[in-house]
């Protein structure tokens, strides 16, 4: 997907509505920063954007995604070539995102252990005093509690779960991954489809 390429459609479609980015940006309730950025090629308009973006455009969201006016032999083409792209967009997207899990999964243990260190070896060898130890560990227990949390926060976003008996992929709320057993991503959940618990491994594509 041409990020260049659709930015420059998108201003040509505003100027043609004789409208600044400001005028766009209002209308659909985001900064000015918002469509220069779409217009500059650095970012795409966030799904819950683009059907209004379309509206003040008089584009479709095919059009939109392919940067260009379709003619209709070409928008079937277009249409699966789009949805190609945008779901190989999000699995890039959640394959970046588990990786920043580990990142801060690994900084939480981290943490925890250096204050721990810390604390002990300071009130074992460089006098620090009682208070002094015990706020080092709660920091330090704080600090790893909220990566852990941030971490599952990640894992239960990217990408789906998938039950081990009806092969149904989907994203369970944040709660039902925080408490359910795991073994690293697979966890032991009951199934929204089919309503038997079992083991459900986190996978990337839908």
């Amino acid at each position: 997907m041409d990020l260049i390429k659709i930015g420059e459609f998108i201003a040509s479609k505003r100027k043609q509505k004789n409208l600044t980015q400001l005028d766009l940006a209002n209308k659909l309730y985001i900064s000015d920063r918002a469509v220069s950025k779409w217009e500059r090629g650095k970012s795409l308009p966030d799904s819950s954007i683009m059907i209004p973006l379309c509206n003040e455009l008089g584009i479709s969201v095919n059009e939109l995604l392919s940067g260009e006016e379709l003619e209709m032999k070409k928008y079937d083409t277009k249409l699966e070539e789009n949805l190609i792209n945008l779901a190989k967009q999000k699995e890039d997207a959640d394959k970046r995102l588990l990786r920043i899990e580990i990142v801060t999964g690994i900084t939480g243990i981290l943490s925890l252990l250096i204050l721990f260190l810390v604390g002990t070896l300071g009130y074992m060898l460089w006098s620090f005093p009682l208070w002094a130890m015990i706020v080092l560990y709660v920091v330090g227990f704080i600090i790893f509690i909220s990566l852990v949390l941030v971490s599952l926060r990640i894992e239960q976003k990217a990408g789906y779960y998938e039950c081990a008996e009806c092969h149904e992929k989907y994203v369970p709320s944040f709660f039902k991954v925080l408490f359910a057993p795991h073994v690293n991503r697979t966890r032991h959940m009951k199934c929204p489809y089919c309503g038997k618990r079992s083991w459900h491994k986190k996978v990337i594509s839908k």
